[in-house]
């Protein structure tokens, strides 16, 4: 069996630490067995690795996410890239086709579609595995999990097996579903046995293979790219599931929860405050997250969440946190990312009336890494080095930095720094065009010292 990880969405509901460049799964706000803070991704994968499944897993993702996947799970970990967000049904489609045209799985292997940010307990994994037995044995086109409920909640979709059947090795066959109903809608629904939709689908390679062909999309991973724009944005439950009639459900009892809102995920973080800051003795359930350097103090309110970042300062009643999506179509990119080798902080962004852009940020490197070897068509640069030892190279001319030092990178000049030790730079762009052009010699240092005679390895 082959598992696949969903992990799309830039996770509005978790705005102002959840952005389009850092999605809600990649948070670390999330306690590990150490006591370490990890995302919700990191502890997922770490369930996987647990459970023996990591070798035969993969992750698709999209192209925004491929730098902050590998730094927080490393770069081994096998990535199927979607060229834009789309949907479940896009992004499942073309992992189908990754795995047959380029992984060459074979048609009767068993595929299990899960979504990346379940808080889950180990166990569950069991379940997972039990999909691949239960395909086979019961020859139906798509075996899912649902969770038995613990409550009726209007939150969570449906599964409704069919009345009055016998478990066969506790899988029930599905009558229908069931999107989102009113709470007392979901009383009579459990009455039924129903369970809640938890997003886990699993199907034989082949099965959606020709679904592929019968659409008329190709199966082939590299055409399906080109022609990715043109697939419908719809959810793969709508356009494959509720339109399969053989279709087995595995029931799981234990614990499971979406964390897609600030009520939700502070019932799963282990300390009430993250970051600077102060919440006072009388504040009950109420949770700090500070990722500013300044502090925030929180005096006398309960039941609410202020969560500080780079891209804004939120301050809500947990009940009222799932409404966030509605009120932050706010006209500004990132204003914090991950990258692969470090992170950029934007500190300021100014428009000037002659048409000057200049935008100030904050670049941590980390020890060992590197930028690639570029040079920008449209702006020009200054880093100022604030801490650490690096080795900077220009026009192939290299020279070691440090904590101090101040670099002038005129347009049109090629450059790059490997760090030595950690570290971080004040850099400033200046520019007369919005939109930056690059042109990149060389991603990695091993390329340009192999290939710029004035550069040896350090």
């Amino acid at each position: 069996m082959k598992l696949v990880l969903l992990s799309g969405g830039s996770g509005k509901r978790l705005w102002p630490l959840s952005n389009d460049a850092r999605s809600k799964q990649f948070l670390k706000v999330l306690e590990s067995e150490d006591q370490e803070l990890v995302s919700m991704v990191q502890r997922v994968w770490g369930q996987i690795s647990d459970n023996g499944l990591a070798d035969s897993s993969y992750i698709a993702t999209g192209k925004a996410q491929i730098e902050m996947m590998y730094n927080q799970i490393g770069p081994s970990v096998p990535l199927i890239i979607e060229p834009e967000r789309r949907d479940t049904f896009p992004a499942i489609s073309l992992t189908a086709s990754y795995l047959y045209s380029v992984a060459n799985v074979d048609l009767d292997e068993v595929i299990a579609i899960l979504p990346v940010d379940p808080y889950v307990e180990g166990h569950f994994f069991y379940a997972v595995k039990q999909l691949e037995a239960t395909i086979q044995q019961t020859q139906a086109d798509l075996a899912l999990i649902g969770v038995k409920p613990t409550y009726p909640s209007a939150k969570y979709g449906y599964i409704i097996p069919e009345r009055e059947q016998e478990a066969s090795d506790g899988v029930l066959k599905v009558s229908h579903f069931q999107e989102k109903p009113t709470e007392e809608a979901a009383v009579g629904l459990i009455e039924q046995h129903a369970l809640w939709n938890c997003g886990v689908f699993s199907f034989k390679l082949g099965y959606l293979i020709n679904i592929l062909k019968e659409k008329g999309y190709p199966i082939q991973y590299e055409q399906l790219v080109e022609q990715y724009h043109g697939l419908p944005q719809i959810s793969f439950d709508y356009e494959v599931v509720e339109k399969t009639k053989n279709i087995v459900v595995v029931p799981y009892a234990g614990y499971w929860k979406d964390l897609g809102t600030w009520n939700t995920l502070t019932e799963e973080m282990g300390q009430s405050q993250i970051g600077r800051g102060t919440i006072s003795e009388d504040c009950v359930n109420t949770h700090l997250v500070n990722e500013l350097e300044i502090p925030v103090t929180v005096l006398g309110v309960s039941n609410v969440v202020v969560a500080a970042s780079p891209d804004g300062i939120l301050v809500t009643d947990k009940s009222a946190s799932p409404r966030i999506k509605d009120f932050i179509n706010y006209d500004q990119g990132p204003m914090f990312e991950e990258r692969e080798w470090g992170w950029v902080r934007i500190l300021d962004d100014e428009r000037y009336e002659d048409g000057r852009t200049v935008i100030t940020k904050r670049v941590a490197v980390k020890a060992g890494r590197n930028f690639s070897y570029l040079m920008h068509l449209n702006r020009e640069e200054v880093w100022t080095v604030v801490k650490g030892e690096g080795e900077f190279v220009q026009n192939g001319v290299p020279m070691k930095v440090k904590a101090g030092n101040v670099l002038h990178i005129p347009m049109k000049t090629l450059h790059s720094l490997k760090a030595i030790t950690d570290m971080e730079m004040i850099v400033v762009h200046s520019g007369y065009s919005d939109e930056d052009k690059v042109m990149e010699l060389y991603s990695t240092w091993s390329e340009m010292s192999e290939h710029c005679l004035n550069i040896s390895m350090r």
